[in-house]
Order: C-alpha cells, then sequence, then structure tokens
C-alpha cells in the first residue's frame, strides 16, 4: 500500500465517519458529501485540462469552495497554489507569471484583483473558474455549475507522496514572494504533527478563521480531515464573527495567532462563548507572558501550546504548556531536529558551528523531517541562503534554557546593536506588555548618531489623556517598573493609532524603521 496521500485521507475518513459534519454554516456537509463533491469538482477541474503535476490557483477568501479546490486538485495529483487576496495586483501578477497555474478559482472579494492582475500577466492566462455571483473578466465558468455536470466517483490517478500537494508564496522581508512547494508526504507528516502535538481527538471541531495561503490555515484544515473534524470557516478574522462561531458551533480547538486572541479578549462575554473549548494553540508571532495569563484565565483550557515553525519545514518546536511557561517555545517537534549556530549573517556559517549552552544562537533545522520543503520553486538563489548541507537556517536568533526549552529571541536581521550592546526586541516587549497603559508595543532599532540604533518602542495606547502625556507615562513606568538594563530601555516610545502587521499577525518591523507610521505622541524615557 502506498503512502497516505490528502485526497485518500478525505475518502478514508468518508468511509470512517460518514455522517460527521464536515464543514458546518449554512450549506454545512458531512465527510460523504465533501468527499463526493471534491470528486466531482476534481473530475471538473480535470476538464478545464489540470493534469498531474499541474497547478491550481486559488485567490479567494477561508471558506468551502477554497477548500474543496485545494483537496479536489490533490486527488488529481495537481497542487494547489492559495495566493494573498491582500497583494496588489502587480505581486498576484507575478505570482501567477510564476506559478504558471491551469485554472484559478476566485470569489467575490477577490474578482476586482484578479480582474487587474490578469491584465498585467505576461504569457497565456488560466482558465477562471468563479465562486459567487460577481465573476472577473474573462470568466466563463462558475464552481457550482461545474460540479453539478461532473459525474460521480473518483479518479483512477496514482498520487503519491512525493507529488505536490500545495505552493505557498512566502514573502519574506525583500524582493519577490518565494514559492514553498510542498510535497503530498510533508503535507500529511504536518497534519499529523499538528494533530498529535495539539492533542486533537477524534470528532474535534475548530475554527479555520487563518489565511489558507498560510501553513495555519492549511494545518486547521488537514488535521480536521485526519481526525474526522468539524470546520467552521471565516473569511477572515474577526472578533465578533468568530465569538460568536464558536459559541454557535461549540467548537473545541483553536489554532490563531496572538493578535486573534487579543481581540477575542477584548469582547464581552468571551468566556460563555469560549465554554465549549479545551484546547488552545497559537503561532505565528510572540505571545507575552500577560496575553498569556489573560487568556488561560478566561478560557482554562485544558490544552494550551506554542507552536513555532514554518511554511518551508512546518513544526520547529512546541512548548507543550504554554501557560506555565509563557514565552517558551518547548522542545523539537515530532519530526524535527533542531541546531543553535553562531548568528552571523555576514558569512556562511555551517550546521557544525554551534553556540555554547545558554548562548544566543540561529536557529536551524534539519531537512530530513518528514514536514520539510526540499527547496524553493525556481529560486536558486534563495535555497542558497537558506539551505546548507541539509539543514534550513530559519533567520530566528534563539537560546536553549537550563530545562533544555527553547526561547526565540527574535530574527538575526532584527536584532539592535545600540552603543555596542545586542538587545533582543522580544525581551523589550515583553517586559513592556505589563505596562497597563500598554495594549500592544513593537520594538525596533532606529538610526542614531549616538548609539548607531537607538531602541525604539512603538506602543498602542487606548485610554483616556493626550498620546504625548500617555507616553510620558510609560516612560515612567519604564525606568520605574520595567526591571530592563538601563541599555536595554527604549530609547524612544512612540504611541501609535496600530502596530503595522502581516495579514497572518507578524509585526512588520521593516515598517517602521523605515518610518512609514504615524505618530500620536512621544516620550523619552
Amino acid at each position: 500500500m502506498p503512502p497516505m496521500v490528502l485526497g485518500r485521507a478525505l475518502s478514508w475518513t468518508a468511509e470512517r465517519y460518514p455522517e460527521h459534519t464536515a464543514v458546518a454554516g449554512e450549506r454545512p456537509l458531512t465527510y460523504r458529501e465533501w468527499d463526493r463533491r471534491t470528486n466531482r469538482l476534481a473530475r471538473a477541474l480535470a476538464e478545464l485540462g489540470v493534469r498531474r503535476g499541474g497547478r491550481v490557483a486559488i485567490v479567494a477568501g477561508n471558506g468551502e469552495p477554497l477548500s474543496s479546490t485545494h483537496l479536489a486538485a490533490n486527488k488529481l495529483g495537481a497542487a494547489s497554489v492559495p495566493l494573498n487576496v491582500r497583494y496588489a495586483a502587480d505581486e498576484l501578477a507575478y505570482c501567477l507569471k510564476d506559478a504558471e497555474p491551469a485554472v484559478l478559482l476566485s470569489d467575490d472579494s477577490s474578482a476586482d484583483l484578479v480582474t487587474r492582475a490578469l491584465a498585467q500577466l505576461e504569457g497565456p492566462a488560466p482558465v477562471i473558474v468563479h465562486a459567487g455571483e460577481n465573476p472577473p473578466e474573462g470568466c466563463r465558468h462558475g464552481l457550482e455549475r461545474l460540479i453539478e455536470a461532473a459525474s460521480d466517483g473518483a479518479l483512477d490517478v496514482p498520487v503519491g507522496p512525493d507529488d505536490i500537494s500545495v505552493m505557498l508564496y512566502t514573502a519574506g522581508t525583500t524582493g519577490r514572494p518565494k514559492g514553498v512547494p510542498r510535497r503530498q508526504h510533508a503535507e500529511v507528516s504536518a497534519g499529523l504533527a499538528h494533530t498529535i502535538q495539539a492533542r486533537y481527538g477524534f470528532g474535534e471541531a475548530t475554527l479555520c478563521a487563518m489565511p489558507m495561503y498560510h501553513t495555519m490555515g492549511l494545518r486547521s484544515l488537514v488535521s480536521m480531515v485526519l481526525v474526522g473534524g468539524k470546520l467552521a470557516f471565516l473569511p477572515a478574522f474577526a472578533a465578533g464573527p468568530a465569538l460568536e462561531a464558536i459559541a454557535r458551533e461549540r467548537l473545541t480547538a483553536l489554532y490563531l495567532v496572538p493578535t486573534a486572541y487579543w481581540s477575542l479578549l477584548q469582547q464581552a462575554g468571551v468566556e460563555q462563548a469560549c465554554a465549549s473549548v479545551s484546547k488552545l494553540a497559537y503561532a505565528g508571532a510572540a505571545m507575552t507572558a500577560n496575553l498569556t495569563g489573560k487568556l488561560a484565565e478566561a478560557v482554562r483550557p485544558e490544552v494550551f501550546i506554542n507552536h513555532y515553525g514554518s511554511t518551508e519545514v512546518y513544526t520547529f518546536s512546541v512548548e507543550a504548556d504554554a501557560a506555565a511557561r509563557p514565552g517558551s517555545a518547548g522542545r523539537p517537534g515530532l519530526f524535527t531536529r533542531l541546531r543553535l549556530v553562531e548568528p552571523d549573517p555576514g558569512r556562511r556559517v555551517g550546521p557544525g558551528e554551534e553556540v555554547a549552552a545558554g548562548e544566543t544562537g540561529e536557529i536551524i533545522a534539519s531537512l530530513t523531517s518528514d514536514e520539510a520543503f526540499a527547496g524553493y520553486w525556481q529560486r536558486p538563489d534563495a535555497n542558497e541562503r537558506a539551505l546548507r548541507d541539509g539543514w534550513y537556517f530559519t533567520g530566528d536568533l534563539g537560546e536553549v534554557d537550563e530545562e533544555g526549552n527553547l526561547h526565540v529571541s527574535g530574527r538575526v536581521d532584527d536584532m539592535v546593536i545600540s552603543g555596542g550592546e545586542n538587545v533582543h526586541p522580544l525581551e523589550v516587549e515583553d517586559a513592556l506588555a505589563r505596562c497597563p497603559a500598554v495594549a500592544e508595543v513593537a520594538v525596533a532599532g532606529l538610526p542614531d548618531d549616538k548609539w548607531g540604533q537607538a531602541v525604539t518602542a512603538f506602543v498602542v495606547s487606548p485610554g483616556e489623556g493626550e498620546p504625548a502625556r500617555r507616553a510620558e507615562e510609560i516612560a515612567k513606568w519604564t525606568r520605574a517598573e520595567s526591571g530592563l538594563a538601563a541599555y536595554k530601555r527604549p530609547k524612544r516610545i512612540v504611541v501609535l493609532d496600530e502596530i503595522p502587521k502581516s495579514p497572518v499577525g507578524k509585526i512588520l518591523r521593516r515598517e517602521l524603521v523605515a518610518g512609514e507610521y504615524e505618530p500620536r505622541g512621544e516620550a523619552a524615557p
């Protein structure tokens, strides 16, 4: 019997739990119905020219159409290519040219973007299939009509573990997005690892609100398919609709970024709405000790984990008890091997150049992991920078504490060197997050004649009083209460309306360093 692949996993779950609800909402689907629907869609895609080894682009919000198209493409041995619905038209056109999909799925939220991107596309355009009422220009196929017209039954396609399941595009900090092709074996292994590490059981129910052009959204999908679980989709995360879905569907597990949890805690009635939730997991960014404590108190979960990983290698490490060890990234994951090496971006450090116990190093992960990719799509330059002697160089900095737990302390290129001293932004952020006047904080190093880089704290500080006065209050608290060494204390406190973030909640420090913000008030501690 060949190794498991994603399409077969869905079909076997449909045999095992045919009447389990797979998709919640206004148009619910059981696993039997979902398997049949994706079989018919796979046949329709084949009629439109999708072949094993080909690609199907998806530019749509989270939901059943996106998920069904992803699964149908996998049943054909083709790769789905979910793309960021917040791309500019030229970025989307670049990704479409790079991926060369045979078919593109759009929805009403993305129709205008797709139209503008295709107008800039050089070379042949994909066949457009639209899920909704207002298709892009040039679209001749509606998703529902294609499915209704297709015949039943699975196609006899010999999908194997080395076929590409999905290609995600990761932007990085500079340059064009990079395609990250992930094999069937890596995707199923990542789903299995997530299921075990998050301690999911059969019949779990989760919210799928993280973008599915990101690895977190896909992991929610795949893990539920493996355990016969229920998915409640949100096109994009919003705290109010999320709480409504959690309560209505009696969801049991949440996997979100810290900023999403922070937004949930600002809502009235969060404790009651989350009464059915027993398992929490977060990823994508660090969670402060303050937010960790408030979340644990409000939800009182049986399981609360911090998952640290990437698109390229899904799991790096997992902290199995985030409430007890806030800030810890824990131990290497089920299929993972990690090392910490000399953090020197100016030269090609080898995987054997490990740092001493307790010292800061760049985190690298073995590419022998069952969850790992095999290299970037058509980007030998990116492979040369990130892949070395069988290891993936993450660009993240970390330390291992005396108990053997990993702590991620920032990015190699985010580290602030102030007056010759290394300052890790996460350490400063964690300290300032305890200030009563701080709702959110991001720390970056800004150019400074005296210090080289000045540690600068950008804060969101809602409440009464002028922003400048609130900045002074935070500065006073920093001097008296933060516990930070003098060289680590921010040289400036800048109050903002909001901190710039990516769609999955990662702080965009490069925008702060570039001065792309509107200050409301400032103070110097």
